[in-house]
């Protein structure tokens, strides 16, 4: 009877160890199915050009920003931009308050209602260009500027 009683627990052990095995190896299955479905869900939500392939050059940072060197004003339309750099002045206005930009490639002034920026902070404005015209003395002193949106 010994025997038996041996042979049966040994038995049950097996099946123990069996199911185990198999609760392990479904868990890691569907973990790794789960990883498969994911990566392949955001492939082909990249692009509308080509389907699973990703649009690369939307992911880049900075992409939207646009150097101070190249805002011109445009015949008399405001086109917005986003702008990117340190204040490098402050000039308090009526309500708002006027800070001067600055990046690698130049400077702007920038009209805004923030008011709680500091000189030396680096900064991102959304914003159109503006053109202020100032003439004195039969010459133009006017002055492109950001109004941020």
């Amino acid at each position: 009877m010994s025997i038996t009683r041996f042979g049966l627990m040994l038995k049950l052990f097996q099946m123990f160890t069996f199911i185990q095995t198999l609760k392990n190896s479904s868990f890691r299955l569907f973990y790794q199915s789960l990883a498969i479905f994911l990566v392949l869900g955001l492939v082909s939500c990249g692009s509308n050009e080509e389907p699973g392939k990703l649009n690369l050059p939307a992911f880049r940072i900075g992409a939207n920003v646009t150097k101070i060197a190249d805002i011109k004003p445009a015949d008399n339309t405001e086109n917005t931009v986003y702008i990117q750099g340190k204040v490098e002045k402050i000039a308090p206005l009526v309500k708002q308050k006027a800070y001067l930009i600055a990046d690698a490639t130049g400077k702007i002034w920038v009209v805004t209602n923030q008011g709680n920026l500091q000189v030396g902070q680096d900064v991102v404005f959304k914003g159109k260009i503006k053109y202020k015209s100032i003439p004195l003395a039969g010459q133009e002193y006017g002055e492109v500027y950001l109004e941020e949106e």
